[in-house]
């Protein structure tokens, strides 16, 4: 989840927000890419979850990367809740579980995105040894259930954990025991942000079944592969979902604008304090009519922060977050930013993505989506299953980055990242499945192991 935002601009009206979307417009040669994944902290005795306090805990770990790499403390009261690199941009941060989060740097190119990967993984295995903590890539917790996961000392999520019971059945499972790797793209403008969100909404699901890798809950196959995208269709739905409108004519800034004006708040952050004004509207905000806040006026930190709990599968900022894949292993992270830049950012491959879609209806986009958390790369729309159309679309995505020629110092392109997913596809199986077949051979029953194997 986004850090909060510091901009006490005040809001005049709506077309302000609208405006505030637009400045994410940019050249294609200034378009960059954004990586950021999260991860399950567990002690290497027992596998358990680390609290935050104590001499091995999550406050030491923080502070520990703060001395190894002199980041920017962030801190709400007396608790240090993040980092900050604050030339490079980027950031770490926590999920309400403990998960441990990389906001990665602005990059280029994938290989950028490689070498920030291995250095962060390197950097927190160094601070981690002496704490006798390990770190683990999926998509939902394998073993722990959500009583016995600890509570990160953060306001936002305090609130979060009171509201979402009341909005659907799995937000807390979501908040507490899942973890994903997103990447987030430019647009070079509204047409251009339009055409890129139907594209990667539409075959969201498409990489949801490539990257499906969590099928264990509490120490038994769960019966999904990817439980944590079956999680985010009964968490918020107000605030979730495939986003049918936004496959209708008039789309752009305003509708979005619109959207999430329509969408419940969770908090209002006044100061150091965070205000409970979960269920109410920000357009009330906006009128300063909040009830809870009588008086007040909202700022462009209040607007930044309201985007930031908006979790459809596309998320629209200044930029766009492809929110559709479980965490995984070092090549699972590389290979997601390089999908979605060889379809998106390439002109011809993302006109061929929207032929491939444009022709699907918001109920079969909606069927796919329903039904890839369980059957993976056996789903189907249009008569056609996802295994072929993730075909097609990696051809795609190889195509479009070998146009870019984007060279690393050996002279390779971003091609080579995708190998782990052409590979998986050649197998036909998903990460899921190669864990499921590890739980009923040689791991014997148990989810134990995983904690081994499947560590960075």
């Amino acid at each position: 989840m986004a850090r909060d935002q510091v901009d006490l601009t005040p809001i005049e009206r709506r077309d302000d927000l609208v405006h505030w979307l637009a400045e994410g417009v940019k050249p294609k040669s200034q378009f960059r890419i954004g990586t950021e994944h999260e991860k399950f902290v567990f002690t290497l005795e027992g596998h358990r979850p680390v609290p935050y306090e104590g001499r091995r805990g999550i406050r030491a770990l923080l502070e520990g990367m703060q001395l190894l790499l002199g980041w920017q403390p962030i801190m709400e009261g007396p608790n240090i809740i993040g980092l900050l690199d604050v030339p490079g941009g980027g950031a770490i941060s926590l999920e309400p579980g403990g998960q441990f989060e990389l906001s990665g740097a602005q990059v280029e190119c994938v290989h950028q995105t490689s070498s920030e990967l291995m250095a962060h993984l390197a950097q927190v295995r160094e601070v981690a040894q002496p704490l006798h903590i390990g770190f683990l890539g999926i998509g939902f917790t394998p073993s722990w259930a959500r009583a016995e996961i600890p509570k990160m000392p953060k306001g936002r999520y305090k609130i979060m954990t009171e509201y979402m019971p009341k909005v659907g059945k799995l937000g807390l499972d979501m908040m507490y025991r899942t973890c994903t790797v997103q990447t987030n793209l430019d647009f070079s403008s509204e047409a251009d942000m339009v055409k890129k969100l139907r594209v990667s909404i539409a075959l969201q699901p498409i990489a949801t079944a490539l990257f499906a890798n969590s099928p264990f809950t509490e120490g038994k196959p769960n019966g999904y592969l990817s439980f944590r995208a079956e999680i985010w269709r009964d968490t918020d739905n107000a605030r979730a979902g495939m986003l049918a409108w936004a496959f209708e004519p008039g789309m752009g800034f305003e509708r979005w604008v619109d959207y999430a004006l329509d969408v419940p708040m969770y908090f209002v952050k006044h100061g150091d304090a965070y205000v409970d004004v979960s269920g109410q509207s920000f357009r009330d905000l906006l009128a300063g009519e909040l009830p809870a806040m009588p008086g007040a006026r909202a700022t462009l930190s209040d607007w930044a922060n309201h985007l930031s709990t908006i979790f459809p599968e596309v998320r629209l900022k200044r930029y766009l977050e492809m929110r559709g894949a479980d965490s995984g292993s070092l090549p699972n992270l590389l290979a997601l930013p390089a999908l979605w830049v060889g379809i998106l950012y390439d002109d011809v491959s993302l006109d061929a993505a929207w032929d491939l879609v444009k022709d699907w209806s918001a109920q079969e986009r909606q069927k796919l989506r329903d039904d890839v958390p369980k059957q993976g790369l056996a789903a189907t729309v249009r008569g056609r299953t996802v295994f072929e159309i993730a075909n097609d679309a990696l051809k795609l995505a190889r195509a479009g980055l070998a146009r870019r020629k984007c060279l690393d110092a050996g002279g390779r392109d971003e091609t080579r990242y995708l190998e782990v997913l052409e590979d998986r596809l050649a197998r036909g199986t998903t990460p899921a499945q190669e864990l499921l077949e590890k739980f009923y051979g040689p791991w014997d029953g148990s989810v134990d192991p995983i904690y081994n194997e499947e560590a960075y």
